[in-house]
């Protein structure tokens, strides 16, 4: 997993670089065909915004997420962007179970 952090109008500390990797973490989790993230933290007067997009294997993810406070806005980007995740896993792993099972291709020959 590649995972690119920039900053705009923000300069990106170790802490929040530390803090990004560890939520990103979680994702990597329940997923593991992720290929690569680009995580980018913009300030705007009061409002901090993150954006994330995910390259996944036949998808790519955009989730973005702001908040009064950068940590905030970090793990409402790491809950949205989990659920996004968990939800293409599901729909992909029902697509190749359906396809080639093996008990469906056993219980299809007569006897």
């Amino acid at each position: 997993m590649n995972l690119t952090i920039t900053g705009h109008h923000l300069e990106i500390t170790p802490a929040i670089r530390s803090y990004v990797i560890s939520k990103m973490e979680k994702v990597k989790r329940h997923f593991d065909h992720v290929i690569d993230i680009n995580v980018i933290m913009t300030v705007e007067k009061l409002k901090h915004i993150v954006e994330a997009n995910v390259h996944l294997r036949g998808k790519d993810i955009f989730v973005q997420a702001e908040d009064a406070d950068m940590y905030a806005a970090i793990d409402g980007l790491t809950d949205k962007l989990d659920r996004q995740v968990v939800k293409h896993k599901e729909k992909y792993g029902d697509v190749h179970q359906a396809q080639g099972a093996v008990k469906h291709q056993a219980s299809d020959i007569p006897e």
